[in-house]
């Protein structure tokens, strides 16, 4: 019954456009009143209490850090080395928009700023070498969702609060999947941009060209060694290595780039704060529905109804794989996060199935769910900036899609692939 009142709910308050985050709180106190337990006191204190954990401190500090890096120069010189080093391949700048996406991936670990800044900075030069638009955009969209799985992810900061998984191990195993889907897009823009015959290939930069792009970017490329070296040797923890990020950040753009003065600063830390705003409105609203989640026993509900394939560690993740993949097609990354992690987490801990490893198989899934329809935040995001029309830009899209949804369907028959890598980088 509960589990109905929970579904039936929130499934009607999101069909009848109330905001994600009352939604939340909605179906938090239908469940309270079920059980009677309904007291204004404790929705007060959940939403008080949640919002004040300390590992969400990360979640402000890695938000400036990729807003300064975006506006203080950081980015624009990422994106200038991917240029040098492959620009000048067939299908070229479809490579650099992959190089400088994993890049500033590990800078920013939000999926909607890296495809702000690629679209902004690489799609009008795609566009005028000859690129097809439609397909150019589908890869930059493609792409910006590893912000959302390569470490510094806000994505793993959230499902680490709401799972009580280890944020640092989260972040770590990461890594691999994140550089996996690299790749495998690598493979799917090599196979349709064979078909941009008369695309203008850019000059091969020379030796001291590379050098001195390599070099302007170097205080840019520094920061993701920082993080993951701090996080790997426990010199940092994720919410100290936000406020190494966001300082580190300030101080390259100001002092060293000297590309943000104090008016920028002031626009930077003003869109930092409204993002953060949202996601920790989210985050304090879903902490009544994740409480009321624990005292209904609806994983435990769960477990029942899946009973015939908790068996099959295999068979459950693909079934619950094809779950968030539906849930995170109508919903953002952060909710969907804030609504599964506290009921699918213990599910897959009780069929003995590694919890970081199905973390990142869902977070992995809940960044797909950002490029497709009819939510698809980031392709709302690429369609504003580059001026494109939603359904040619979720044409453009599918190969990457398909080619994302094979890593993720890989990952799910050889564990190995994420388990692995991640026990190497984590002793």
């Amino acid at each position: 019954m509960a589990l109905t009142v929970f579904v039936g709910v929130l499934m009607a308050a999101i069909l009848i456009g109330t905001p994600i985050a009352y939604a939340l709180i909605l179906c938090g106190v239908a469940l309270m009143w079920l059980l009677g337990l309904f007291d204004g006191q404790i929705i007060a204190q959940n939403i008080i209490n949640s919002a004040g954990s300390f590992p969400l401190l990360a979640i402000p500090l890695f938000i400036i850090a990729g807003e300064v890096m975006n506006n203080g120069g950081l980015s624009k010189r990422i994106i200038n080395l991917a240029i040098a080093m492959v620009g000048h391949l067939r299908g070229g700048l479809g490579y650099v928009a992959i190089f400088a996406g994993v890049l500033l991936s590990s800078l920013s670990g939000s999926a909607l700023a890296d495809a702000a800044s690629l679209t902004a900075l690489l799609l009008p030069m795609m566009v005028i070498a000859g690129y097809n638009k439609n397909r150019s955009g589908g890869l930059i969209a493609s792409v910006s969702v590893l912000g959302s799985i390569i470490p510094p992810s806000i994505g793993f900061v959230v499902l680490g609060v709401a799972s009580g998984l280890s944020i640092t191990k989260l972040f770590l195993a990461g890594i691999a999947p994140g550089l996996m889907i690299a790749c495998a897009l690598c493979f799917a823009w090599w196979l349709v941009s064979r078909r941009d015959s008369d695309v203008e290939l850019s000059p091969k930069a020379s030796g001291k060209e590379r050098v001195k792009a390599f070099v302007d970017s170097l205080w840019a490329l520094l920061l993701p060694v920082i993080i993951v070296v701090g996080l790997r040797f426990g010199v940092v923890t994720p919410t100290e290595a936000g406020a190494v990020a966001s300082v580190y950040a300030l101080l390259v753009s100001t002092l060293i780039y000297r590309e943000l003065d104090l008016k920028k600063l002031n626009e930077v830390l003003l869109n930092a704060g409204k993002t953060t705003a949202a996601v920790m409105f989210l985050v304090a609203a879903a902490s009544i529905p994740a409480w009321m989640i624990t005292i209904a026993d609806i994983p435990g509900q769960i477990i029942d109804l899946i009973q015939p394939v908790m068996d099959n560690p295999k068979l459950l993740i693909l079934v619950l794989m094809l779950l968030i993949l539906m849930i995170s097609m109508v919903m953002d990354l952060t909710p969907t996060i804030l609504l599964l992690a506290p009921i699918l987490v213990p599910v897959v801990s009780a069929a003995d199935i590694d919890p970081i490893y199905f973390g990142v198989l869902f977070m992995i899934n809940c960044s797909i769910g950002l490029i497709t329809p009819p939510v698809g935040t980031v392709l709302n995001v690429v369609c504003g900036i580059g001026r494109m029309r939603y359904e040619a830009l979720l044409k453009g899209t599918f190969p990457f899609l398909i080619a994302e949804i094979v890593v993720l369907m890989l990952l799910v028959a050889f564990p190995e692939l994420v388990t692995v890598p991640a026990q190497w980088f984590a002793h």
